[in-house]
């Protein structure tokens, strides 16, 4: 084996925990996997025999090349003043896809990312890296160029701000009889069924895409929502969306959107759906058969 494979095969070992870090960065899968290509890169440019901890190296040069994407997103001001989805994982209603493991590890649907995408980049790196994957605060330190201290405040901040992204409960069996009477109110447009399955203060999040994006509050108004949507003919089908309970609809074989919500107490708290045409037709919904 040659140097070149030697040093290949250690990358791969590694690649699984790079798209995670880069996944939680960016939310854009696309992206994840260019920041993880750019890690080989900088790894295969660089004299590997003086990196004491491959992991650790990889994974500091991943936050880095993440952090400067999100930096350029706003710099060239593609940053929507709305929170963006980020690009769903879609598994099984009865378990996540072992490939899907190391992308989901402690993930609470799309709520968490909406919250991670309204962070600072340096907060979101900080969160990331330290909450998610345990890197010490120096070594986030020297990626921001900021003290120790610093970048734990920065990492507190943003934990203040992700607590109150994962209001749900985690009873799968009141999970899915809840998913599966909204779908049924929702095709049959049953007003009255949707507002009691939706908490008072409900809120719904849409993203059709750029300068297309939707915050309703409130169960009469998300129920009139999921109503006027019943009406379309939507073929609804339950799954797990970054590991907690959705489904994907279709209208006449293409998907439509993708729609994960948050439980508590046997109502619907939270709604993020992502119906974004461009960016549903590249979704894998292999997992899905």
């Amino acid at each position: 084996m040659s140097e070149h494979d030697w040093l290949a095969e250690r990358f791969e070992q590694h690649r699984s925990r790079l798209r995670a870090v880069a996944y939680r960065m960016l939310g854009s899968l696309s992206e994840a996997d260019d920041a993880v290509q750019e890690a080989w890169l900088r790894l295969s440019r660089s004299d590997a025999d003086a990196i004491d901890n491959l992991e650790a190296w990889l994974v500091t040069v991943v936050g880095r090349i993440s952090l400067n994407m999100l930096r350029a997103r706003r710099t060239r001001r593609e940053q929507p003043l709305e929170p963006a989805m980020p690009d769903p994982i879609i598994d099984r209603p009865d378990g996540i896809d072992p490939e899907h493991e190391a992308l989901l590890a402690d993930s609470v649907g799309l709520a968490l990312f909406v919250v991670l995408e309204q962070l600072t980049p340096p907060e979101r790196l900080a969160f990331v890296l330290h909450d998610m994957f345990a890197v010490p605060f120096d070594e986030i330190a020297a990626i921001l160029d900021r003290s120790p201290d610093a970048a734990r405040q920065l990492a507190s901040r943003a934990r203040r701000r992700v607590r109150g992204a994962t209001p749900g409960d985690t009873d799968p069996g009141a999970e899915r009889e809840v998913v599966e009477a909204f779908i049924a109110a929702g095709r049959t447009g049953d007003f009255a069924a949707l507002v009691a399955l939706l908490d008072p203060d409900v809120v719904l999040r849409a993203d059709s895409g750029p300068g297309a994006r939707l915050e309703l509050r409130g169960a009469e108004a998300v129920a009139r929502q999921a109503s006027m949507y019943g009406q379309l003919g939507l073929v609804a089908t339950r799954a797990l969306i970054n590991g907690a309970p959705g489904w994907v609809a279709t209208l006449e074989g293409r998907v439509f959107s993708v729609g994960s919500i948050a439980i508590r107490d046997g109502r619907i708290v939270e709604m993020d759906i992502l119906a974004d045409a461009e960016r549903l037709a590249s979704l894998d919904l292999s997992p899905l058969g």
